[in-house]
């Protein structure tokens, strides 16, 4: 695979001009919970770290309770709005918990492929077949995603779409992509974003990464840092950790730009980790685009 364009390659270049969309989407949407609607956020993998993200900042924004669960984990406790996230629409949990909450609790989806099963079993639909992707690893449909939760949040979304602009563009740092370990680190909704990253990693190139919480960081897995490993905080890193990681002899990744264009970075480190070890990352081994169980 190494130097062939690969379908995730073309789809996470495209995230900035996907985002742009996401706003101007979010401007014109009616049916994501309202300010003060108790919700939770569900769904399965990559969608559920971006619930994570999306729960953390509708709560900081003052719009009410904001709870985030793995699609099957979601506890039976009642809620105003229930959002499903899934870009195919046909992932067995999330279908399953529709139908488990059709008439007790408001369902709003959204979702990639506008003809999923999906969009006919929730209540309302935010549907964004721009951001659908070919690719078995999702790169652009999440970030897409949460640039419409954010923008939904009131939030600006400029400056965000010139970090991506800036990440798609810069040359990527071959120690960067040699390391032979990765840990990804955030405060706040960047968690989600931090497991997010380490999934990409493990997904397209089966490389080993893990994700915390920065704070949680010094309370053990530090113990892996060493020369030629890489700690990636996505933001700002609590004060003092940066020294730590550097006596390790790892390397302290910062790059300054929003979390959600640092994943763009990580994805594009995943993609050259696997084009240098002949993996094809829209086909990665025991992955199928999404998972639809036998009943």
């Amino acid at each position: 695979m190494h130097g062939e364009t690969t379908y995730m390659e073309t789809e996470l270049r495209t995230q900035p001009q996907m985002w742009a969309r996401a706003a101007e989407l979010a401007a014109s949407q009616t049916v994501l919970p309202e300010p003060g609607a108790r919700v939770a956020v569900v769904g399965c993998g990559t969608s559920w770290f971006i619930a994570q993200a999306y729960a953390t900042l509708r709560e900081r924004s003052g719009a009410g309770i904001t709870d985030a669960f793995a699609a099957s984990e979601m506890p039976d406790r009642d809620y105003d709005v229930i959002v499903a996230l899934t870009r195919s629409g046909t992932t067995t949990e999330v279908l399953q918990l529709a139908v488990r909450r059709k008439g007790r609790t408001r369902l709003v989806g959204v979702v990639g492929d506008d003809t999923s099963p999906l969009v006919g079993m929730v209540d309302a639909a935010i549907t964004m077949p721009f951001a659908d992707e070919r690719s078995v690893v999702q790169t652009r449909f999440a970030t897409t995603a949460l640039a419409l939760f954010r923008a939904s949040l009131g939030e600006d979304l400029t400056p965000v779409i010139a970090d991506g602009e800036r990440a798609i563009a810069e040359d990527l740092d071959a120690e960067l992509i040699d390391a032979e370990q990765y840990t990804f680190i955030g405060t706040g909704w960047s968690i989600g974003l931090t497991h997010e990253a380490a999934l990409k990693m493990r997904e397209a190139s089966q490389s080993w990464t893990e994700s915390y919480p920065a704070m949680d960081y010094r309370h053990g897995p530090i113990a892996i840092a060493a020369p030629g490993r890489v700690t990636w905080s996505f933001g700002a890193a609590p004060e003092g950790l940066a020294e730590e990681v550097a006596r390790t002899g790892a390397r302290f990744e910062l790059s300054g730009l929003d979390p959600m264009a640092d994943l763009v970075r990580a994805q594009r480190v995943a993609l050259a980790r696997a084009q240098a070890r002949g993996l094809n990352p829209d086909l990665p081994r025991n992955l199928s685009r999404a998972v639809i169980l036998d009943a």
